[in-house]
């Protein structure tokens, strides 16, 4: 049987977070972080298609809303960061 283990997310600005699977937290999070130590910064609009390009055809969830719910949490927890003053906003790893 898979895995089954949740994770509570959370949000940059303090909102509730979201109840998510563990395993396609990581499965996100993992392509992320290696997507944008692989590009320095990256527009989250960039990181998103790369997401939907590698991860669509295997992942069990919708991927651009999970980007989007694992993004909040890795800025939350002081992973990644937005890069200010940029339009469309990009991220990068905190340093």
């Amino acid at each position: 049987m898979q895995d089954e283990t949740k994770i509570m997310t959370l949000h940059p600005k303090g909102k509730k977070g979201v109840n998510i699977l563990q395993r396609r937290y990581d499965v996100i999070k993992d392509f992320m972080l290696e997507t944008i130590k692989a590009h320095g910064e990256i527009s989250y609009s960039d990181l998103n298609d790369l997401a939907v390009d590698k991860l669509a055809s295997t992942f069990d969830g919708k991927v651009p809303w999970y980007v989007v719910t694992v993004k909040l949490d890795l800025e939350a927890r002081g992973i990644i960061e937005r890069v200010p003053k940029t339009s469309p906003h990009k991220v990068r790893m905190k340093t």
